[in-house]
């Protein structure tokens, strides 16, 4: 693979990771089925043999296990496809494990093609895209106070045509200390992966929404090309009442609120922040489940204040501001709209009719 976009326009059937379950959960290139040629353990078992031993004798007890390993996948998961189907094999380096699977696929009649550098190679390709690259759209970043429903309003903006990027989807989190969704987060080697898709995805001539966000969403570090972008691209500001952002939070977090003691743990984690006093009220809102009056408190003494001291290092790129009376389906809509079109009303490359954006209805 030279591009990104070399693995889509390829049309392979199947592609097919032949690392161990480790390697996989680490990173795999999009869409790939895990079929070990070696599991952790017997990689691990050769890997020893190999330096305490000698190396033939790791390849001659490698070799056995990788044939049976191959055979159950080729009278198991692989078993379905007639002789039309075309895989693509790929293993750390493009070597030893998916040349032998390659080569019983190929010898069955399969048309089987191996990944040259295997694993390794794709890896050189994301990180040239997220790390020196990176977006190839003009960002517009969509900034607000926790609780403006920034990402359900991306998800509104994709709907009606526009490119965003969701850097939270694609981390799996929510950006905040409640953030954490089902699922946990991907490795950084997968988040990077699924980012640098996203990123090759783009339409160079159009502008881009992405969400505002810090250097890091959970434990994940946002890419060193992604972030300067994001922190150089002009902004537009959701302004929403506090009692909105409130009640929609209390909604949007209900699987967080639903988990026995897991708010009024991560309230505990804020008191070295706040009063002693100010954290007993919100652990007792947690305990009779206030969730409205809690996130309202959270935000006006906690959320807000770091939101107002980070957006001061970005003033300079602020260009407009956009007034959100209400959360719900109809003011998300519209909200949405609104975004819309102040990002077409930005002087930005691919805008026809750009032109300072102001506020927004």
């Amino acid at each position: 693979m030279t591009s990104l976009s070399d693995l889509a326009k390829a049309g392979f059937d199947t592609i097919i990771d032949s690392r161990s379950p480790s390697e996989y959960a680490e990173d795999h290139l999009p869409g790939a089925i895990n079929l070990p040629v070696l599991d952790d353990a017997q990689r691990a078992e050769v890997g020893t043999i190999y330096k305490q031993v000698s190396p033939f004798q790791a390849r001659k007890i490698g070799g056995a296990i990788a044939a049976a390993n191959v055979a159950r996948h080729v009278a198991g998961p692989l078993a379905r496809h007639d002789g039309g189907w075309r895989p693509l094999v790929y293993c750390w380096r493009g070597g030893q494990r998916s040349g032998a699977f390659s080569t019983i696929l190929a010898q069955i009649g399969w048309r089987t093609s191996r990944l040259e550098g295997g694993w390794k190679s794709w890896r050189a390709l994301v990180l040239r895209q997220v790390q020196d690259l990176g977006p190839p759209s003009p960002l517009v970043v969509l900034d607000g106070n926790t609780g403006s429903a920034k990402t359900e309003i991306l998800a509104r903006l994709a709907l009606r045509g526009v490119q965003v990027i969701d850097l939270e989807g694609l981390a799996n989190h929510r950006g905040s200390l409640f953030g954490a969704m089902p699922g946990g987060q991907p490795a950084q080697k997968l988040f990077e992966s699924r980012l640098a898709m996203a990123l090759a995805a783009l339409d160079p001539s159009r502008p881009a929404v992405i969400e505002a966000e810090s250097s890091r969403i959970g434990d994940l570090a946002v890419p060193r090309a992604v972030w300067q972008a994001l922190c150089a691209a002009p902004r537009l500001r959701l302004e929403v009442p506090l009692a909105a952002r409130a009640a929609y939070t209390a909604r949007a977090y209900a699987d967080a609120v639903a988990e026995p003691g897991r708010v009024e743990a991560t309230v505990a984690r804020l008191a070295p922040l706040h009063p002693a006093e100010r954290i007993a009220a919100w652990r007792a809102m947690a305990k009779r489940g206030d969730w409205a009056a809690l996130a309202c408190g959270l935000m006006r003494d906690h959320y807000d204040p770091r939101y107002e001291k980070h957006r001061a290092r970005h003033e300079e790129n602020e260009r407009g501001t956009i007034p959100v009376a209400r959360l719900t389906g109809d003011g998300l809509d519209a909200a949405a709209a609104a975004v819309e079109a102040a990002v077409e009303g930005l002087a930005l490359p691919g805008n026809k009719a750009a032109g300072p954006a102001g506020p927004q209805p």
